[in-house]
């Protein structure tokens, strides 16, 4: 069994996947050809934003969208204790200071109270000035931006979506990645949608940001004169190769894997909800799973658990072993546990089980099994 069984779907989508492939070859256009532009187009009008810019991974995307606003030296960037190291490490490659702020155990992304009082905390101090808030779409869900926008507008502060996991979900119809001032997500291979590489997009309903973000994803070129680089960019290009082969992939994602992967969802909760804690999806909230992630009693059980599965050739993980605040990297902030009670409480007990859109009803019940006895 595989967690993320990328083989299932390359053999439902072969011939589409090897036909985009072979055209792109044939053209010998790798850099920025005809399939990046037709993607940009496509990902921008489903996710209902009138730009779309991709880029060579999600990390970058998050790095690119900080550059247009000018974050640096002085300024903090506050995102969730309980992610992917991007989405902090990428404030601080712009040397600015990323505030960790504790998640809601139910949904694991970024408590707004938390948040809040972080917000607070920094301008009591007067150190940094308040200027992103960074929220993540952990595991497939949009983050609480019913709560999250409002305390961005009560502060002044510009709010950059991190959709790397959260792409298809949505929140009352309004799909992820159109929530934040400028919104990103990331086409990792195992991500909700993913190439056979790294690649990443952003989006903006700015027509001054689209334009700015390409000329950055190019080290900063004009234009009209690409040997006229007319600011500081990095070199960030989604492949041709990769735009291609998302394409047909982005076509059954919104034809029926999305619809797919919550029947698996749901097949997973029926089994186990009486006996775990399983996953809460909002009223009003669609997931787009890109991981199933339960919470056990205790860190013991999670490990009899995961060596169980393990004996039974079944995979799991781990997401996150720690926070960021626990991170080598952060160790200067010495920041205190106690901060960060839920994101320490997930830490030890939250484990991710295998979790795609072709995964069979007999595999729910095989993984489920095991679990339960």
């Amino acid at each position: 069994m595989q967690f993320r069984d990328l083989k299932a779907q390359y053999k439902a989508l072969q011939p589409e996947i090897d036909e985009a492939i072979r055209s792109v070859i044939d053209s010998s256009a790798f850099i920025l050809g005809k399939p990046v532009g037709e993607l940009e187009e496509k990902l921008a009008a489903y996710v209902g934003r009138k730009h779309c810019v991709a880029c060579a991974n999600g990390t970058d995307a998050l790095q690119l969208a900080l550059m247009i606003w000018g974050v640096g030296p002085g300024d903090a960037v506050f995102t969730s204790d309980f992610t992917y190291f991007a989405s902090a490490g990428t404030s601080s490659i712009l040397g600015a200071t990323p505030v960790l702020v504790d998640i809601d155990l139910n949904t694991f992304n970024m408590s707004p109270q938390a948040l809040e009082e972080q917000i607070k905390r920094v301008l009591a101090e007067g150190k940094l000035k308040p200027k992103v808030i960074v929220p993540v779409d952990l595991f497939g869900q949009p983050a609480d931006y019913d709560k999250i926008l409002p305390i961005a507008e009560k502060y002044g502060l510009k709010v950059l979506e991190d959709g790397a996991q959260g792409f298809g979900g949505s929140i009352r119809g309004k799909l992820a990645c159109s929530f934040g001032d400028i919104s990103t997500t990331s086409f990792f291979p195992a991500k909700p949608l993913g190439c056979y590489g790294d690649g990443g997009a952003i989006f903006t309903d700015d027509d001054e940001v689209d334009a700015r973000l390409r000329s950055l994803r190019a080290q900063g070129k004009s234009p009209t004169d690409k040997y006229d680089n007319r600011e500081i960019g990095m070199n960030s290009r989604l492949d041709t190769l990769q735009a291609a082969i998302l394409l047909p992939k982005f076509k059954a994602f919104v034809e029926h894997e999305i619809d797919d992967v919550n029947r698996v969802a749901g097949w997973y909760t029926k089994r186990l909800e009486d006996r775990f804690v399983t996953p809460s999806v909002p009223d009003g909230y669609v997931s787009s799973w890109a991981q199933y992630t339960i919470l056990t009693k205790s860190a013991e059980e999670r490990d009899n658990i995961r060596e169980k599965l393990k004996e039974n050739n079944i995979p799991s993980m781990i997401y996150y072993p720690r926070g960021l605040h626990q991170q080598q990297a952060y160790k200067w902030m010495n920041l205190d546990d106690s901060m960060y009670q839920n994101t320490i409480k997930a830490t030890k007990l939250c484990l991710s089980l295998p979790m795609h859109p072709y995964l069979r009803e007999e595999d729910v019940d095989t993984v489920c099994k095991v679990l339960l006895d």
